[in-house]
């Protein structure tokens, strides 16, 4: 089941409370109103990284995924953001090109709010500013607890991990299994453990040999998390 707009939710690999969600209703509202409301399509381009910032972004439906590339063309998943979710606030208040690239999974409605507004609503609003600094710390604790987390496993094991961390926060129930409700490919995968396609594309094969998972284009069946749930909790070895 999908989680209501502005409703608590983890949106990602982590857990959290999205932006929207942290501010009174009528803060909510005001902000909001300042925006002109934008639509895009699955795998359009949000926002990219390193090009000049201008507005910032306030997601109200659909999941979108946060990537970063490096010098080497290495692309890593570095967050999934839903509805209540702020992206590109980080640019907006540094003035620095952006970090990251914002790519739509499904069709997204977001609300496009100019730079200046954006800053100008936090200076008059103290509690909107502290909503906004407790996100961002909220942000930088999941993504240390993360590294520490997989500093000690294997790809295997992060890759067991990452599947049940997207089971709980983005699975369907089926008949069949736990359903991701969010499409994403091998490569997205891969770059989310620090791991190559082929790694991710042998991980797969293996998990289906063991029938705890199934999959097609974009899709994946979790049949089994108790295998899953084995893996992660294994004593770590070489990859």
């Amino acid at each position: 089941m999908k989680p209501a707009p502005y409703g608590p939710d983890d949106g990602g690999l982590e857990d959290r409370v999205p932006f929207l969600a942290r501010l009174e209703s009528q803060d909510r509202t005001a902000l909001l109103s300042l925006g002109r409301e934008l639509r895009f399509s699955p795998r359009a381009t949000l926002l990219h990284q390193r090009e000049p910032s201008s507005h910032v972004l306030f997601l109200v439906a659909g999941w979108t995924k946060v990537t970063a590339a490096a010098a080497n063309g290495y692309e890593a998943l570095l967050a999934l953001r839903g509805a209540g979710d702020v992206v590109g606030e980080s640019a907006a208040l540094t003035g620095r090109p952006r970090s990251a690239t914002v790519t739509a999974l499904e069709p997204v409605r977001a609300v496009a709010l100019e730079h200046e507004l954006f800053k100008d609503f936090l200076a008059r609003s103290p509690a909107v500013s502290f909503a906004l600094l407790g996100l961002t710390a909220d942000r930088t604790r999941a993504a240390d607890r993360r590294r520490l987390e997989f500093a000690s496993m294997n790809v295997r094991q992060r890759f067991a991990v990452l599947l049940l961390d997207l089971a709980r926060t983005h699975g369907r129930r089926t008949g069949d299994g736990i359903e991701l409700a969010v499409p994403l490919s091998k490569q997205e995968l891969a770059g989310s453990v620090g791991a190559s396609r082929e790694m991710v594309q042998r991980l797969l094969r293996e998990l289906r040999e063991k029938d705890a998972v199934a999959t097609g284009r974009r899709t994946l069946m979790i049949l089994r998390p108790d295998v899953l749930r084995r893996i992660a909790a294994a004593d770590p070895q070489p990859s």
